[in-house]
């Protein structure tokens, strides 16, 4: 078994303390660090089996709870709240915070460093990317879509709207509402039917979400227009073209998941990419699997082929 530490650091925002974990190998030896992402209304301790896997071969995984996500929220009203103005910059800041926390231990200064960003979590890396890319090993964006610009900004600013009545921290089920939009209608998206999920095709996977308090509430309109904001930057040709040209990305998704349109916002993206002339991007769809790939019942031929690939670019 992984070796476990949890610890805190403070937030971009000044207030908050930031939940993150780290694993390594129990012989404590490793050759490369991993820093996992996590996406919307979840937080990192989902993500205990892959980062467990990747410790048993040999990594430091680190991670942590986005603000208003899991134990990063002080309090239950503090759930899909980020912080004041541009919610997303801050996530990103503390994304990096993270990572030079990690990369100031003496012994991981000069080992590979990798970013896996799942999800909303793919959309921050995707906007991380365009600014603290340089000296990165290898990226993972899994789980990941195409919004035109147009959609985003509607979203932006239908949540300015509704907060000038009802205030940032207001959760909106019509604003949840609409971002279930046409590649979402084939699933059950009440929970009622375990076997026909957005996030996956365990039904013991989807009924322990359903009934997770860390995982069942409703997005603030702050923590949405974070979300828009970030997607709106990284689906953005021009910042797109500030990822550097050379660093190697994976690009990961089930192929029925209509967070990428059934894989076809997923080609978008990874076309994007080679247009941008980023030199060494690929692209997997795995048949038959939804949203949430590392929980998928393939998941031991996700994990095998993520390992692989990082190995790959050590």
């Amino acid at each position: 078994m992984a070796q476990r530490t949890d610890f805190t650091f403070l937030s971009n925002d000044k207030e908050t303390n930031i939940h993150a974990v780290k694993w390594m190998p129990d012989s404590g030896d490793y050759s490369a660090v991993l820093q996992l992402t996590h996406g919307m209304v979840e937080y990192i301790d989902r993500y205990i089996p892959f980062a467990e896997f990747m410790a048993d071969h040999g990594f430091l995984v680190v991670g942590h709870d986005h603000l208003g996500h899991g134990q990063s929220a002080a309090v239950r009203s503090d759930l899909g709240y980020f912080a004041e103005g541009r919610g997303d910059v801050m996530l990103v800041e503390d994304m990096h915070k993270l990572r030079l926390i990690t990369q100031e231990e003496p012994a991981n200064a000069s080992l590979p460093y990798f970013m896996l960003g799942h999800s909303m979590g793919s959309y921050m890396l995707r906007e991380y990317l365009s600014s603290y890319g340089e000296g990165l090993a290898g990226a993972i964006i899994m789980g990941t879509g195409d919004v035109p610009a147009s959609t985003s900004k509607m979203g932006i600013a239908m949540c300015k709207t509704i907060a000038r009545f009802h205030g940032w921290r207001y959760r909106s089920k019509f604003v949840q509402n609409l971002t279930y939009t046409k590649p979402y209608k084939r699933y059950d998206l009440t929970g009622a039917d375990l076997n026909n999920s957005w996030l996956g095709k365990d039904p013991q996977i989807i009924d322990k979400y359903m009934h997770d308090p860390f995982c069942t509430y409703v997005f603030t309109l702050n923590g949405y227009r974070g979300l828009f904001e970030s997607v709106l930057f990284s689906c953005d040709p021009k910042n797109i073209d500030l990822i550097p040209k050379d660093l190697p990305v994976l690009i990961v998704s089930g192929a029925d998941d209509p967070v990428g349109d059934m894989g076809e916002g997923v080609k978008h993206v990874f076309e994007q990419y080679k247009k941008a002339g980023i030199v060494d991007v690929s692209m997997k769809l795995y048949e038959g699997d939804r949203h949430e790939i590392l929980n998928e019942l393939d998941k031991d031929v996700v994990f095998a082929d993520l390992l692989e690939w990082i190995n790959s670019k050590k």
